[in-house]
């Protein structure tokens, strides 16, 4: 993807409109996840791990303003090491998108999650997408879209499980900004009606690793006296 694209993109009034959108939802799914490592890949322009609370965040991308400038094919990261990747607009402009999510389950821990964003081909979207016919020249009618369906079928295949997912952006993807507010009563209306054509969609997957089950602490398994979950009120108590 060209950054200069993508900046004059999002400087428009349908490019503000999506990331807002995308924001506030990446915005509630990383709250609640945590662990030690989190990564970001491509669309350094925006923070989209700005609320989550794990302590090493990092953008990776093989340009723009990030912190580990790599091609994204082969990720300089060990395998089971990041608890967290957040992949924004990536797959549908990637060369080998396959590839790119076998890398990001190579890195995933298990039970690490991946959150995608990502433009929906069925949707307004996706008719204009069709329509323009200009893929490889404009951002963003010049990626492969992925269907939701396409793509829980690659993330199952290497062991992912869809949590949760969202569509949003229903209003059809006009540059007058008078349109945009005009029409913005079909945002309510799609995601009553018509929920699955949202021009972006938001979703969350589990690595799962099949086989693997946690191990308790041994006094959970078989209990403990209730004598020994007083507290001590004699000898050795601290004052």
């Amino acid at each position: 993807m060209s950054i200069a694209a993508i900046d004059q993109w999002l400087r428009s009034p349908l490019g503000r409109q999506v990331i807002g959108w995308e924001q506030a939802r990446m915005d509630e799914a990383v709250a609640d996840i945590f662990g030690f490592n989190a990564l970001q890949l491509g669309f350094p322009q925006r923070d989209f791990l700005r609320t989550n609370r794990i302590p090493l965040k990092k953008k990776a991308g093989d340009s723009g303003d990030v912190d580990v400038r790599c091609d994204l094919s082969a990720l300089p990261f060990a395998s089971q090491s990041i608890d967290l990747v957040v992949l924004p607009h990536v797959l549908e402009f990637h060369p080998d998108p396959h590839q790119l999510l076998r890398e990001i389950e190579r890195i995933l821990i298990p039970e690490g999650q991946l959150i995608i964003h990502g433009f929906n081909p069925v949707s307004l979207w996706g008719l204009r997408q069709s329509l323009m016919r200009q893929r490889g020249r404009v951002f963003p009618w010049n990626g492969n879209y992925l269907t939701v369906l396409r793509l829980k079928d690659w993330l199952s295949l290497l062991g992912f499980e869809l949590d949760r997912g969202c569509f949003g952006c229903y209003i059809p993807p006009l540059h007058q900004e008078g349109w945009l507010r005009r029409l913005s009563f079909m945002e309510a209306a799609g995601d009553r009606w018509w929920g699955f054509a949202g021009g972006v969609y938001l979703l969350r997957a589990i690595k799962r690793v099949r086989g693997m089950r946690l191990i308790e602490p041994k006094w959970r398994q078989n209990g403990l006296p209730a004598s020994a979950l007083r507290p001590i009120t004699d000898k050795g108590q601290i004052q």
